[in-house]
């Protein structure tokens, strides 16, 4: 995972949240087993990011009803700006289309936001799918953004539909939450809503206040795009499609939103090329893939997109100077034990 989603911009009005909950902060760094003055230099790895999420979980007894404590007893005075500048957006739209772009500037998770018939689906994915956020993350992410068109319009809005992907503990306690069927077990992580409800406005609706915040925002905005090489997303891109095929330049291209004319220019002027990128992330996913006693070589093949054992077998000898399983052998010894 590329460097810029690595830190991770903690919000003050976050602990001023679990103290109205009960719950103290140093003891759910403790339990992160992290150090405690990231509660006073709020900014922190994604790994961080997700242990405190995960002390959260262990702290509450049951899944659901922390999801629904810290959605419905958060006060909007605690916001961050990023998230203020969605409350007081014109309509629920708006929001919705706020926070789906200013998440960009909080990682590790984006959403997806479609809208279809009467339908408004927001799907959440992980920027690091090797490193998904816990069960609880999940939930408050999705239970939010409802929350926020209840205080935004200032009416009691349900959703249509909510998929989890993990257990999420009391099942009714979020269904009464939701107002809705939930699933679990599905392959993914998504809140339908009903789309007439999008064009709700907002009481919060603030424009002096967006005319501040937005203009800070979306310069922040830029700046990180700007630090985002085209390389780094390219490789992200790679790495998340690798796995049973292999990703040409085309493909990748147009999730980029670009043509792969303009994508070859962009890589050239950053001294590499697409070939070169689906090389390294090959060798580097080998790497790892093979650093894991329980996945068989047959497997890594497959996971790093070569349909055949044989032409991985030849790839692995040009990059390492040895075969899979030798290589394996001497790593696995001594700095790749986990």
């Amino acid at each position: 995972m590329y460097d810029v989603h690595t830190r991770v911009k903690i919000p003050a009005g976050f602990w001023a949240g679990l103290r109205q909950l009960g719950i103290a902060p140093c003891d759910l760094v403790r339990n992160a087993r992290l150090p405690l003055t990231i509660i006073t230099e709020p900014v922190v790895t994604t790994a961080q990011y997700l242990a405190i999420w995960q002390a959260y979980s262990d702290l509450v007894d049951d899944t659901a009803k922390g999801i629904v404590k810290l959605a419905t007893g958060f006060e909007t005075a605690h916001y961050p700006p990023t998230v203020l500048a969605t409350y007081h957006a014109r309509d629920y739209r708006d929001a919705l289309m706020r926070m789906a772009r200013y998440k960009q500037l909080c990682p590790p998770e984006s959403l997806r936001i479609t809208e279809e018939g009467e339908h408004c689906t927001i799907e959440l994915d992980w920027l690091d799918t090797n490193q998904p956020g816990p069960p609880l993350l999940v939930g408050i992410t999705l239970a939010f953004l409802l929350e926020l068109g209840r205080r935004g319009t200032g009416q009691p809005l349900t959703a249509r539909f909510v998929e989890f992907s993990h257990a999420m503990g009391d099942l009714q306690v979020l269904e009464a939450y939701f107002g809705c069927h939930i699933r679990i077990g599905s392959n993914c992580n998504r809140l339908t809503l009903n789309r007439r409800d999008l064009n709700r406005p907002f009481v919060s609706y603030n424009a002096e206040l967006l005319e501040i915040l937005t203009p800070a925002l979306d310069q922040s905005l830029g700046e990180q795009e700007h630090r985002r090489s085209s390389t780094e997303m390219v490789k992200w891109i790679i790495k998340r499609s690798l796995t049973g095929g292999r990703p040409d330049i085309q493909t990748v291209a147009s999730e980029l939103g670009m043509s792969d004319r303009t994508l070859q220019r962009r890589l050239a002027d950053e001294d590499t090329n697409f070939k070169h990128l689906l090389t390294q992330v090959r060798r580097e996913q080998a790497r790892e893939y093979l650093a894991d006693p329980s996945l068989d070589i047959k497997e890594v093949a497959f996971l790093i997109g070569y349909e055949d054992q044989n032409s991985f077998y030849r790839a692995f000898r040009l990059w390492e100077g040895d075969t899979p399983a030798n290589w394996r052998t001497e790593h696995l010894g001594t700095h790749f034990i986990h």
